[in-house]
């Protein structure tokens, strides 16, 4: 009967085939590619790192509150200051993804094993959540 003392648990319930992404690389997609790249990358990443399903719900809600925040603030700047305002948002909610996730990434770099690239991903989502948050905007627009 082996020792329950010493059977590994950091790897337990994760799929190990598939490497997470460093988290602070996902500040440049917070910043260049605004809230919903933020969110998207941190989802996907608390995914791999095999973060449980009420904290990854936890990412969704920071993010939809980021965007309410961000639309909040377009609709009472009127686009003055609005590129700086809704960087600041996006970074500052990347803040709270990044606590949510780092437990999970330590018991990562536990294990010894490299992180994957977030090129790949990174640049599709930045340039699809800068574009999404655009036609949010612009639909706030029309509608106000």
């Amino acid at each position: 009967m082996p020792d329950e003392l010493l059977r590994p648990t950091i790897g337990a319930g994760v799929d190990m085939s598939v490497r997470p992404w460093r988290l602070m690389s996902q500040a440049y997609v917070a910043f260049f590619g605004g809230v919903i790249a933020s969110t998207t990358v941190a989802f996907l990443n608390s995914g791999r790192l095999g973060v449980d399903a009420a904290k990854r719900r936890l990412i969704l809600l920071t993010g939809l509150v980021g965007l309410v925040a961000v639309v909040a603030l377009f609709a009472l700047l009127g686009g003055d200051g609005l590129q700086v305002s809704t960087r600041v948002v996006a970074v500052l909610c990347f803040l709270v993804q990044l606590r949510v996730q780092r437990p999970m990434d330590r018991a990562f770099q536990l294990r010894g094993t490299d992180y994957g690239s977030l090129w790949r991903v990174g640049i599709p989502v930045t340039i699809g959540g800068a574009v999404a948050e655009f036609l949010i905007l612009l639909l706030v627009t029309v509608i106000r």
